[in-house]
């Protein structure tokens, strides 16, 4: 019987088809379909062992998981203090898994949304913009022509919305401002 080693929400599993098991909160709806991330695929007890593969499962709803109790407790005091903890668990079951790369039909619409992204990105903006982080555009932003500086404020308040990103490309139009 062939299973799967996979990585949901940070833990990993070992699954195999009809296998019902619950993970870590997903921001998935009832019903939905999910490929989490496949670390490997082996076959029927022999040592084959091959990395990648397609694991496909479907959500079957939320559940949460048994209660925790704790208590504190310090004694000649008179404390005592008590809480409880219930985890927040989604319910999901490995419908198929398959060896071998993804389909590129399933590969397609993934790479339609870069160039999506592409139409709707903001004329004189820095290359690779989207994929930097808010201590790479404070560091980089100090090179940055006037512009381009402005393209990427523009393109941070319609999508990305982050204000640190904000508030280091204003500092830095300022300071540009100033020199001129």
């Amino acid at each position: 019987m062939t299973y799967a080693i996979i990585k949901v929400a940070g833990k990993q599993y070992r699954v195999r088809e009809g296998e019902r098991l619950l993970v870590d909160r997903l921001r998935e709806d009832e019903g939905a379909t999910l490929t989490p991330t496949v670390l490997l695929v082996g076959g029927t007890g022999d040592a084959e062992l091959e990395p990648g593969g397609v694991v496909t499962a479907k959500v079957l709803g939320d559940a949460k998981g048994p209660k925790i109790r704790i208590g504190k407790y310090k004694k000649r005091t008179g404390y005592r203090r008590h809480t409880g903890f219930r985890a927040s668990l989604t319910r999901i079951e490995i419908e198929s898994i398959g060896v071998g790369e993804p389909s590129r039909t399933a590969a397609k619409p993934n790479e339609a949304a870069p160039k999506d992204e592409a139409a709707e990105r903001v004329k004189g903006m820095p290359s690779g913009y989207e994929d930097m982080t808010i201590a790479q555009i404070k560091d980089a932003s100090s090179s940055w022509n006037r512009p381009m500086l402005s393209a990427a404020l523009e393109y941070e308040q319609e999508h990305a919305n982050r204000k640190g990103a904000i508030a280091a490309l204003e500092a830095a139009l300022a300071g540009k401002e100033g020199d001129g």
